[in-house]
């Protein structure tokens, strides 16, 4: 870094807002994406399953820390309607 560097001595000072946009709209995608497990009582396994993903790599997505492209956001929304569909289905089947 240059010692005349403003922008990067900016930075550095204050951190990058763009970065920690993003990093509070993961978490707040993978909030989301746990709450709505948990209200279909549903696990991270389930939705593993669905997407055909390592149940490991569901948990690394749900820790906030994954950077989420738009289609693994639109993949997610369609597991989790999936699940909603199940849930559904199996409570009326029960009754």
């Amino acid at each position: 870094m240059e010692e005349n560097d403003f922008v990067s001595i900016w930075l550095e000072e204050t951190g990058n807002p763009a970065i920690e946009r993003l990093a509070q709209l993961n978490l707040e995608v993978a909030n989301k994406t746990t709450a709505v497990l948990a209200e279909k009582g549903s696990t991270e396994n389930d939705l593993a399953s669905i997407l055909d993903i390592n149940p490991d790599e569901i948990k690394r997505w749900l820790t906030g820390r994954h950077v989420f492209s738009i289609k693994t956001i639109n993949e997610i929304v369609v597991a989790l309607t999936e699940i909603a569909a199940k849930n559904t289905r199996q409570q009326a089947e029960f009754q």
